[in-house]
């Protein structure tokens, strides 16, 4: 004896157009990479900042063009 399908009433939609994030799942990658940014930007307040000179150079330039 076969057991009877059951369909769906409505088709199943696509995650896309009808679909939304929530605040929170945009806001906190952006906060964190803004940390991480402001972190690589600003060097000298990391407590174990020994670096290699050419990484030293380009982050000094990095700072100048965004003074700018």
């Amino acid at each position: 004896m076969s057991a009877p399908t059951r369909t769906r009433p409505h088709p199943a939609t696509r995650a896309g157009v009808g679909s939304r994030l929530p605040w929170w799942a945009l806001a906190l990658p952006t906060l964190a990479f803004v940390a991480l940014l402001v972190l690589i930007l600003n060097p000298s307040d990391a407590q174990a900042a020994t670096g290699d000179p050419v990484i030293t150079h380009l982050v000094e330039r990095v700072q100048q063009l965004t003074a700018r």
